[in-house]
């Protein structure tokens, strides 16, 4: 997932220079701003899947580098539960879905599914990270 957070954030970043997706908490908000455009553009979750699995990729990555994160492959029941291959372990061992969480807010829209808000609220994050 690493690699395709990379990939989603340097053809992000070829067509929108000024785009600022560095993996800090903060880029988070541009990821709630792209989603919404995606949402006013009028795309339907099939048309946005890849999009989707890169904005998820690079949450997750957030995740990791801030917040002590791994990538991790969830088990058959975390797959039928939230309908992704992958997740996010904590240091304190809970898994979280950030693909879901991407998703979840482009179906809904809502602002309470912001990924930045997400981020602040999580349980389970290392209280400091060195990166």
């Amino acid at each position: 997932m690493r690699a395709c957070a990379a990939a989603f954030v340097a053809t992000a970043t070829t067509r929108h220079r000024r785009l600022p997706l560095d993996y800090s908490v903060a880029s988070l908000r541009v990821v709630d701003f792209l989603i919404d455009g995606l949402r006013k553009g009028g795309a339907d979750r099939q048309r946005a899947h890849d999009t989707l699995v890169g904005l998820g990729a690079y949450v997750g990555e957030v995740l990791v580098r801030r917040a002590g994160a791994v990538w991790v492959d969830l088990d058959d029941r975390q797959r039928a539960w939230s309908g992704q291959p992958v997740g996010v372990r904590m240091p304190d061992g809970r898994v979280w879905n950030p693909l879901g969480k991407v998703v979840n807010r482009f179906e809904s829209g809502a602002p309470e599914e912001s990924l930045r808000t997400f981020y602040l609220t999580l349980h389970g994050r290392a209280r400091r990270v060195v990166a």
